[in-house]
Protein backbone atom coordinates (compact mmCIF):
# COMPACT_ATOMS: atom_id res chain seq x y z
CA UNK A 1 0.00 0.00 0.00
CA UNK A 2 1.48 3.28 -1.08
CA UNK A 3 0.98 6.44 0.86
CA UNK A 4 0.59 9.58 -1.20
CA UNK A 5 1.67 12.78 0.48
CA UNK A 6 0.51 16.11 -0.73
CA UNK A 7 1.94 19.46 0.20
CA UNK A 8 -1.01 21.70 0.96
CA UNK A 9 -0.58 25.43 0.58
CA UNK A 10 -0.67 27.45 3.80
CA UNK A 11 -3.88 29.28 4.64
CA UNK A 12 -2.11 32.63 4.44
CA UNK A 13 -0.93 32.13 0.88
CA UNK A 14 -2.07 34.88 -1.43
CA UNK A 15 -2.63 37.34 1.43
CA UNK A 16 -0.66 40.28 2.68
CA UNK A 17 0.97 40.04 6.06
CA UNK A 18 -0.80 41.71 8.95
CA UNK A 19 1.94 44.30 9.27
CA UNK A 20 1.90 45.19 5.58
CA UNK A 21 -0.99 47.74 5.65
CA UNK A 22 0.54 49.52 8.64
CA UNK A 23 3.97 49.54 6.99
CA UNK A 24 2.47 50.99 3.81
CA UNK A 25 0.62 53.65 5.81
CA UNK A 26 3.79 54.63 7.68
CA UNK A 27 5.84 54.71 4.49
CA UNK A 28 3.20 56.83 2.74
CA UNK A 29 3.15 59.35 5.57
CA UNK A 30 6.95 59.51 5.68
CA UNK A 31 7.17 60.10 1.93
CA UNK A 32 4.46 62.76 2.07
CA UNK A 33 6.10 64.58 4.98
CA UNK A 34 9.47 64.50 3.19
CA UNK A 35 7.96 65.89 0.00
CA UNK A 36 6.18 68.70 1.83
CA UNK A 37 9.32 69.52 3.81
CA UNK A 38 11.42 69.78 0.64
CA UNK A 39 8.74 71.74 -1.22
CA UNK A 40 8.32 74.27 1.61
CA UNK A 41 9.22 77.69 0.16
CA UNK A 42 10.70 79.12 3.36
CA UNK A 43 12.11 76.02 5.00
CA UNK A 44 10.76 77.24 8.34
CA UNK A 45 9.24 74.41 10.45
CA UNK A 46 6.48 76.79 11.55
CA UNK A 47 5.29 77.04 7.93
CA UNK A 48 5.10 73.27 7.45
CA UNK A 49 1.64 72.20 6.21
CA UNK A 50 0.98 69.18 8.41
CA UNK A 51 -2.67 68.86 7.34
CA UNK A 52 -1.73 68.73 3.66
CA UNK A 53 1.03 66.21 4.35
CA UNK A 54 -1.36 63.90 6.20
CA UNK A 55 -4.02 64.14 3.48
CA UNK A 56 -1.55 63.40 0.69
CA UNK A 57 -0.06 60.55 2.72
CA UNK A 58 -3.46 58.94 3.24
CA UNK A 59 -4.32 59.27 -0.45
CA UNK A 60 -0.96 57.73 -1.38
CA UNK A 61 -1.63 54.88 1.03
CA UNK A 62 -5.02 54.18 -0.57
CA UNK A 63 -3.42 53.95 -4.01
CA UNK A 64 -0.59 51.72 -2.81
CA UNK A 65 -2.75 49.33 -0.78
CA UNK A 66 -5.19 48.94 -3.68
CA UNK A 67 -2.49 48.26 -6.28
CA UNK A 68 -0.40 45.93 -4.11
CA UNK A 69 -3.46 44.03 -2.85
CA UNK A 70 -4.78 43.53 -6.37
CA UNK A 71 -1.41 42.09 -7.42
CA UNK A 72 -0.66 39.95 -4.35
CA UNK A 73 -4.21 38.93 -3.42
CA UNK A 74 -7.21 39.53 -5.66
CA UNK A 75 -9.29 42.34 -7.09
CA UNK A 76 -12.09 41.66 -4.60
CA UNK A 77 -9.68 41.86 -1.66
CA UNK A 78 -8.18 45.06 -3.05
CA UNK A 79 -11.60 46.70 -3.20
CA UNK A 80 -12.26 45.52 0.37
CA UNK A 81 -9.02 47.07 1.60
CA UNK A 82 -9.79 50.32 -0.24
CA UNK A 83 -13.24 50.53 1.34
CA UNK A 84 -11.73 49.78 4.77
CA UNK A 85 -9.27 52.63 4.30
CA UNK A 86 -12.04 55.00 3.21
CA UNK A 87 -14.23 54.12 6.22
CA UNK A 88 -11.31 54.46 8.64
CA UNK A 89 -10.40 57.82 7.11
CA UNK A 90 -13.98 59.07 7.37
CA UNK A 91 -14.10 57.97 11.01
CA UNK A 92 -10.84 59.78 11.76
CA UNK A 93 -12.04 62.94 10.03
CA UNK A 94 -15.25 62.82 12.08
CA UNK A 95 -13.19 62.57 15.27
CA UNK A 96 -10.90 65.48 14.47
CA UNK A 97 -13.32 68.26 15.56
CA UNK A 98 -14.01 66.43 18.82
CA UNK A 99 -10.32 65.87 19.51
CA UNK A 100 -9.55 69.49 18.66
CA UNK A 101 -12.34 70.72 20.94
CA UNK A 102 -11.22 68.56 23.86
CA UNK A 103 -7.59 69.56 23.39
CA UNK A 104 -8.46 73.28 23.31
CA UNK A 105 -10.65 73.08 26.41
CA UNK A 106 -8.14 71.00 28.37
CA UNK A 107 -5.11 73.13 27.51
CA UNK A 108 -6.90 76.39 28.31
CA UNK A 109 -8.82 75.21 31.35
CA UNK A 110 -6.35 73.04 33.24
CA UNK A 111 -4.50 76.08 34.62
CA UNK A 112 -7.34 76.94 37.02
CA UNK A 113 -7.96 73.39 38.25
CA UNK A 114 -6.94 74.04 41.83
CA UNK A 115 -8.47 73.77 45.29
CA UNK A 116 -9.55 77.40 45.36
CA UNK A 117 -11.44 77.07 42.08
CA UNK A 118 -13.60 74.24 43.43
CA UNK A 119 -14.12 75.57 46.95
CA UNK A 120 -14.86 79.29 46.54
CA UNK A 121 -17.54 81.31 44.79
CA UNK A 122 -17.15 84.64 42.98
CA UNK A 123 -18.56 86.72 45.83
CA UNK A 124 -16.52 89.91 46.31
CA UNK A 125 -14.02 88.75 43.65
CA UNK A 126 -13.02 91.44 41.13
CA UNK A 127 -9.74 90.31 39.57
CA UNK A 128 -7.85 87.05 40.06
CA UNK A 129 -8.99 84.17 42.24
CA UNK A 130 -12.49 83.00 42.91
CA UNK A 131 -14.11 79.74 41.99
CA UNK A 132 -17.18 77.98 40.64
CA UNK A 133 -18.59 76.13 43.63
CA UNK A 134 -21.82 78.15 43.30
CA UNK A 135 -22.07 77.32 39.59
CA UNK A 136 -21.48 73.60 40.18
CA UNK A 137 -24.19 73.45 42.83
CA UNK A 138 -26.56 75.37 40.59
CA UNK A 139 -25.94 73.11 37.59
CA UNK A 140 -26.35 69.91 39.60
CA UNK A 141 -29.49 71.01 41.45
CA UNK A 142 -31.25 72.52 38.42
CA UNK A 143 -30.42 69.55 36.18
CA UNK A 144 -31.46 66.99 38.82
CA UNK A 145 -34.79 68.74 39.35
CA UNK A 146 -35.31 68.89 35.58
CA UNK A 147 -34.62 65.17 35.32
CA UNK A 148 -37.02 64.41 38.18
CA UNK A 149 -39.73 66.27 36.28
CA UNK A 150 -38.98 65.18 32.72
CA UNK A 151 -38.04 61.50 33.09
CA UNK A 152 -41.32 60.25 34.66
CA UNK A 153 -43.40 62.34 32.24
CA UNK A 154 -41.41 61.23 29.21
CA UNK A 155 -41.25 57.58 30.25
CA UNK A 156 -44.97 57.32 31.00
CA UNK A 157 -45.76 59.06 27.71
CA UNK A 158 -43.66 56.56 25.79
CA UNK A 159 -45.31 53.66 27.65
CA UNK A 160 -48.73 55.02 26.69
CA UNK A 161 -47.75 55.41 23.03
CA UNK A 162 -46.31 51.89 22.79
CA UNK A 163 -48.62 49.87 25.00
CA UNK A 164 -51.95 51.70 25.08
CA UNK A 165 -52.09 54.56 22.57
CA UNK A 166 -54.27 54.14 19.52
CA UNK A 167 -56.09 56.48 17.17
CA UNK A 168 -56.02 60.26 16.99
CA UNK A 169 -54.84 60.88 20.54
CA UNK A 170 -51.67 58.87 20.06
CA UNK A 171 -51.03 60.48 16.67
CA UNK A 172 -51.54 63.93 18.17
CA UNK A 173 -49.12 63.22 21.03
CA UNK A 174 -46.53 61.91 18.57
CA UNK A 175 -46.94 65.01 16.41
CA UNK A 176 -46.49 67.42 19.33
CA UNK A 177 -43.49 65.47 20.64
CA UNK A 178 -41.85 65.77 17.22
CA UNK A 179 -42.58 69.50 17.19
CA UNK A 180 -41.13 69.94 20.69
CA UNK A 181 -37.97 68.12 19.66
CA UNK A 182 -37.09 70.89 17.24
CA UNK A 183 -37.99 74.00 19.24
CA UNK A 184 -35.11 76.39 20.05
CA UNK A 185 -34.02 76.36 23.67
CA UNK A 186 -34.68 80.09 24.03
CA UNK A 187 -38.37 79.44 23.32
CA UNK A 188 -38.57 77.11 26.32
CA UNK A 189 -36.96 79.77 28.51
CA UNK A 190 -39.33 82.46 27.23
CA UNK A 191 -42.33 80.20 27.83
CA UNK A 192 -41.44 79.48 31.47
CA UNK A 193 -40.51 83.10 32.11
CA UNK A 194 -43.82 84.32 30.65
CA UNK A 195 -45.85 81.89 32.75
CA UNK A 196 -44.14 82.90 35.99
CA UNK A 197 -44.29 86.60 35.06
CA UNK A 198 -48.09 86.30 34.64
CA UNK A 199 -48.65 84.20 37.76
CA UNK A 200 -46.19 85.81 40.21
CA UNK A 201 -44.51 88.99 38.95
CA UNK A 202 -42.41 90.22 36.01
CA UNK A 203 -38.66 89.96 36.36
CA UNK A 204 -38.69 86.94 38.66
CA UNK A 205 -35.80 84.45 38.43
CA UNK A 206 -35.12 81.32 40.41
CA UNK A 207 -33.61 77.89 39.97
CA UNK A 208 -36.91 76.05 39.74
CA UNK A 209 -37.84 78.09 36.68
CA UNK A 210 -34.60 76.94 35.05
CA UNK A 211 -35.46 73.33 35.90
CA UNK A 212 -38.85 73.69 34.24
CA UNK A 213 -37.29 75.20 31.13
CA UNK A 214 -34.79 72.34 30.90
CA UNK A 215 -37.57 69.81 31.54
CA UNK A 216 -39.48 71.17 28.53
CA UNK A 217 -36.40 70.42 26.42
CA UNK A 218 -35.79 67.01 28.00
CA UNK A 219 -39.28 65.53 27.69
CA UNK A 220 -39.34 65.00 23.89
CA UNK A 221 -35.84 63.47 23.93
CA UNK A 222 -36.84 61.01 26.65
CA UNK A 223 -40.11 60.19 24.89
CA UNK A 224 -38.56 59.47 21.49
CA UNK A 225 -35.66 57.47 22.88
CA UNK A 226 -37.74 55.40 25.30
CA UNK A 227 -40.47 54.81 22.73
CA UNK A 228 -38.08 53.26 20.23
CA UNK A 229 -36.52 51.06 22.90
CA UNK A 230 -39.89 49.84 24.19
CA UNK A 231 -40.96 48.94 20.65
CA UNK A 232 -38.01 46.61 20.11
CA UNK A 233 -38.90 44.49 23.14
CA UNK A 234 -40.09 41.15 21.63
CA UNK A 235 -43.84 40.64 21.78
CA UNK A 236 -43.18 37.03 22.75
CA UNK A 237 -42.11 38.23 26.21
CA UNK A 238 -45.39 40.09 26.67
CA UNK A 239 -47.45 37.15 25.39
CA UNK A 240 -45.66 34.74 27.72
CA UNK A 241 -46.51 36.95 30.69
CA UNK A 242 -50.15 37.28 29.55
CA UNK A 243 -50.36 33.49 29.18
CA UNK A 244 -49.38 33.14 32.84
CA UNK A 245 -52.19 35.46 33.85
CA UNK A 246 -50.02 38.50 34.60
CA UNK A 247 -51.95 41.77 34.14
CA UNK A 248 -50.75 44.22 31.54
CA UNK A 249 -49.50 46.88 33.95
CA UNK A 250 -47.46 44.32 35.84
CA UNK A 251 -46.08 42.92 32.58
CA UNK A 252 -44.90 46.39 31.65
CA UNK A 253 -43.38 46.91 35.09
CA UNK A 254 -41.71 43.51 35.48
CA UNK A 255 -40.95 42.44 31.90
CA UNK A 256 -40.92 45.29 29.41
CA UNK A 257 -39.11 47.94 31.46
CA UNK A 258 -36.37 45.65 32.87
CA UNK A 259 -35.69 44.33 29.37
CA UNK A 260 -35.12 47.83 27.98
CA UNK A 261 -33.69 49.51 31.09
CA UNK A 262 -30.17 49.80 29.65
CA UNK A 263 -31.35 51.63 26.57
CA UNK A 264 -33.78 53.80 28.53
CA UNK A 265 -30.96 54.85 30.85
CA UNK A 266 -28.89 55.82 27.82
CA UNK A 267 -31.75 57.89 26.40
CA UNK A 268 -32.15 59.67 29.75
CA UNK A 269 -28.43 60.48 29.81
CA UNK A 270 -28.66 61.80 26.26
CA UNK A 271 -31.49 64.06 27.38
CA UNK A 272 -29.45 65.30 30.35
CA UNK A 273 -26.42 65.91 28.12
CA UNK A 274 -28.75 67.79 25.75
CA UNK A 275 -29.78 70.32 28.39
CA UNK A 276 -26.92 70.53 30.87
CA UNK A 277 -24.99 72.90 28.62
CA UNK A 278 -27.89 75.22 27.77
CA UNK A 279 -27.26 78.90 28.41
CA UNK A 280 -30.07 80.96 26.86
CA UNK A 281 -33.06 79.52 28.79
CA UNK A 282 -31.15 79.68 32.09
CA UNK A 283 -30.22 83.32 31.55
CA UNK A 284 -33.93 84.13 31.36
CA UNK A 285 -35.17 81.86 34.14
CA UNK A 286 -32.43 81.13 36.69
CA UNK A 287 -30.44 84.33 36.15
CA UNK A 288 -26.90 84.63 37.49
CA UNK A 289 -25.30 85.48 40.80
CA UNK A 290 -21.84 85.55 42.34
CA UNK A 291 -22.94 83.90 45.60
CA UNK A 292 -23.81 80.33 46.49
CA UNK A 293 -27.53 79.58 46.49
CA UNK A 294 -28.85 76.05 46.99
CA UNK A 295 -32.55 76.96 47.26
CA UNK A 296 -34.28 76.25 43.98
CA UNK A 297 -37.38 78.21 44.99
CA UNK A 298 -35.79 81.46 46.16
CA UNK A 299 -33.35 83.78 44.44
CA UNK A 300 -31.20 83.51 41.37
CA UNK A 301 -28.79 80.63 40.80
CA UNK A 302 -25.60 80.41 38.78
CA UNK A 303 -24.90 77.49 36.43
CA UNK A 304 -21.73 76.42 34.66
CA UNK A 305 -22.73 77.42 31.10
CA UNK A 306 -24.01 80.79 32.30
CA UNK A 307 -20.81 81.24 34.36
CA UNK A 308 -18.66 80.56 31.29
CA UNK A 309 -20.73 82.95 29.19
CA UNK A 310 -20.67 85.68 31.83
CA UNK A 311 -16.91 85.30 32.40
CA UNK A 312 -16.25 85.68 28.68
CA UNK A 313 -18.64 88.58 28.08
CA UNK A 314 -17.82 90.54 31.27
CA UNK A 315 -14.07 90.17 31.69
CA UNK A 316 -13.71 92.95 34.26
CA UNK A 317 -10.37 94.36 35.37
CA UNK A 318 -8.37 91.17 34.63
CA UNK A 319 -9.36 89.64 31.27
CA UNK A 320 -6.81 86.80 31.50
CA UNK A 321 -8.16 85.59 34.85
CA UNK A 322 -11.75 85.84 33.62
CA UNK A 323 -11.00 83.85 30.45
CA UNK A 324 -9.14 81.21 32.49
CA UNK A 325 -12.22 80.79 34.69
CA UNK A 326 -14.42 80.49 31.60
CA UNK A 327 -12.27 77.72 30.08
CA UNK A 328 -12.01 75.91 33.42
CA UNK A 329 -15.79 75.98 33.89
CA UNK A 330 -16.25 74.54 30.39
CA UNK A 331 -13.81 71.73 31.22
CA UNK A 332 -15.67 71.08 34.48
CA UNK A 333 -18.94 70.80 32.57
CA UNK A 334 -17.42 68.24 30.20
CA UNK A 335 -16.12 66.19 33.13
CA UNK A 336 -19.56 66.25 34.79
CA UNK A 337 -21.18 64.93 31.61
CA UNK A 338 -18.55 62.17 31.39
CA UNK A 339 -19.17 61.24 35.03
CA UNK A 340 -22.92 61.08 34.47
CA UNK A 341 -22.41 58.81 31.48
CA UNK A 342 -20.22 56.47 33.53
CA UNK A 343 -22.87 56.36 36.26
CA UNK A 344 -25.51 55.61 33.64
CA UNK A 345 -23.43 52.72 32.30
CA UNK A 346 -23.10 51.26 35.78
CA UNK A 347 -26.84 51.62 36.45
CA UNK A 348 -27.67 49.96 33.14
CA UNK A 349 -25.29 47.10 33.95
CA UNK A 350 -26.70 46.57 37.43
CA UNK A 351 -30.38 46.64 36.46
CA UNK A 352 -30.18 44.91 33.09
CA UNK A 353 -31.87 41.48 33.01
CA UNK A 354 -29.44 38.71 33.87
CA UNK A 355 -28.89 35.91 31.37
CA UNK A 356 -27.53 32.42 31.80
CA UNK A 357 -24.15 33.42 30.36
CA UNK A 358 -23.61 36.07 33.04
Amino acid sequence: MTTQTTNSAPLTAGRLARWAPWALLGASLVVSVAVFAVASPTGNPADFNIAGAVIVGVLLYMVLITVISSIAESRRKAVDRLMTALVATAFTVALLPLISLLWTVVTNGIARFDAEFFSYSMRNIVGEGGGIVHAIWGTVLITMMAALIAVPVGLMTSIYLVEYGRGRIAKGITFFVDVMTGIPSIVAGLFIYSVFALIIRPGISMGFMGSLALAVLMVPVVVRGSEELLRIVPNELREAAYALGVPKWLTILKVVLPTSIAGITTSVMLAIARVIGETAPLLLTAGFTASLNTNLFSGQMMTLPVFAYNSYMNQGTNPDASLARAWASALTLILIVMLLNLIARLIAKWFAPKTAGR
